[in-house]
């Protein structure tokens, strides 16, 4: 191992390390079931923002949407952003005032508690569905969080794949366990931070590798239908049509907000109903930028 190498293992263990002490810390504020579940409705908007998008964002923003840029090519990955963009800010401006109030007055701590007692379900049917969907969608959507822990300590690192992805389960399981709601929310402040700073070095770093952003556009204007709005390509090169229904289905991303737990609590723990606006302009502003930035690193790659 190269002494390269050796700083980027010091800093990812001195990040781990430091996620398990704010889980640590936040755990001492935890004084009630409200507190746990949701960080007793307490974080201000830039908390609320930040953690909602880093949460949502996460290994996608960072790993997979740059990939499908440098492989598939412009279209396919802008009208995925575009799409992400419009449901973040439809569901900021429609669900996040209106849940908060709610699950307020009702005294809901969860998605699922939220239904059965929004409509008055005092069998908890409604809850218990609610929880199955949650645990049925959210298994593969948490594997591909883990999943890009294992592949990013495996290229790295040469690490064994699945025994770095359960070494990151451990360590993500441990911050939540120990700080519940809050230590969720304040590390997602931070890796939202990490995300950010990340996506920077990254365009600066591969604009230099690639001799300057004049030589990033030419080699892009030169590979057939890599700038196109309605064409893609396929792993092996080949340009094929990206047409109206290929359009609508990645513009259909940005649905699934609507129904993200992790999200959806967010807009539950936030201090103030009336701060909403300001979480909203914040996530709106940086979820644009962020997936801009991370296109134009595919462009790059």
């Amino acid at each position: 191992m190269d002494s390269s190498a050796i700083w980027i293992m010091i800093s990812i263990i001195v990040y781990l390390i430091g996620m398990v002490i704010i889980g640590a810390i936040c755990s001492k504020k935890n004084k009630s079931t409200d507190d746990f579940y949701l960080g007793g409705r307490k974080l201000g908007p830039i908390v609320t923002a930040m953690s909602a998008e880093a949460s949502d964002m996460s290994s996608w923003l960072l790993m997979g949407m740059p990939g499908v840029a440098m492989i598939a090519g412009l279209a396919e990955a802008t009208w995925t952003a575009v799409g992400l963009a419009i449901g973040t800010y439809v569901n900021w401006l429609i669900v996040a005032k209106r849940i908060r109030r709610y699950s307020s007055k009702i005294g809901a701590f969860t998605i699922p508690d939220f239904f059965s007692k929004r409509y008055n379900d005092k069998k908890n049917i409604l809850s218990l569905i609610s929880a199955l969907v949650i645990i049925v969608f959210f298994v593969p959507y948490t594997a591909s969080g883990f999943s890009a822990c294992g592949k990013l300590f495996n290229q790295l690192f040469g690490w064994n794949y699945h025994m770095a992805m359960i070494i990151s389960a451990v360590i993500i399981i441990s911050y939540t366990c120990l700080g519940g709601f809050l230590a969720a929310s304040f590390t997602d402040l931070i890796q939202s931070i990490v995300m950010t700073s990340a996506l920077v070095v990254l365009v600066i770093y591969g604009v230099h590798t690639a001799g300057g952003l004049d030589n990033v556009l030419e080699n892009a204007k030169g590979i057939e239908n890599y700038l196109s709005f309605t064409s893609t390509r396929t792993a092996e090169g080949e340009a094929v049509s990206f047409g109206g229904l290929s359009i609508i289905s990645t513009l259909a991303w940005g649905l699934g907000y609507f129904g993200m737990p992790h999200i959806l609590l967010r807009f539950m723990a936030i201090d103030d109903k009336n701060k909403v606006k300001i979480s909203r302009r914040i996530a709106s502003v940086w979820v644009v930028l962020a997936m801009g930035v991370a296109v134009f690193i595919g462009i790059i790659g």
